[in-house]
């Protein structure tokens, strides 16, 4: 399939967290259209589970959405950071655990109509207590989880936040067997 071309681009914001610009493109079959993107770091999100097969779920408030979400642990990438020392870094931050052993499990465009971010999912293992440490615009409860039950939160609709059920669900396919 052939690209579109970009003829313009414009910045129309800059912030701490992402750019959004406003592009003119010229369509493959002949013609233009305008294209929004929102641009982003990236990041990261674990799949961290204790020595008693628990998963280390978080629950925080999400502004944008007005309410608490149960989450995997997970944060942004800063520019040029490594995936892998991101993970490492958020998983501290957030649950207050260092982990022996972190290995991908996957990556993935989150919005690709209208972002260019990707995420890297991470299985986290070796799990021990490092002291959390929080940024000071959050607020994280830290819920360990029965394997079992997490997957349910997920079919219950308790958990519907998408690299949360992506990263669980590539975790079960892994556990089954399933290799890429």
């Amino acid at each position: 399939m052939k690209a579109e071309v970009a003829l313009e681009s414009r910045r129309v914001y800059s912030g701490k967290i992402l750019n959004l610009r406003v592009d003119r493109v010229a369509l493959p079959g002949g013609g233009e259209a305008v294209r929004e993107v929102v641009e982003f770091h990236g990041g990261v999100g674990l799949v961290a589970l204790d020595d008693a097969g628990r998963v280390l779920l978080i629950r925080q408030y999400r502004y944008a959405i007005g309410g608490d979400l149960l989450e995997l642990p997970a944060g942004k990438l800063e520019p040029g950071e490594p995936p892998e020392v991101c993970a490492a870094r958020e998983l501290q931050e957030e649950t207050g655990y260092l982990a022996a052993h972190i290995e991908p499990l996957c990556h993935f465009y989150s919005t690709p109509g209208g972002t260019d971010e990707v995420l890297h999912i991470f299985l986290a293992t070796g799990l021990t207590p490092g002291g959390q440490r929080l940024e000071s615009d959050e607020c994280i409860e830290v819920i360990p989880t029965a394997w079992n039950d997490a997957l349910a939160m997920i079919d219950r609709g308790e958990i519907c936040d998408g690299k949360s059920i992506i990263g669980l669900l590539m975790l079960q396919a892994r556990l089954a067997g399933f290799r890429r």
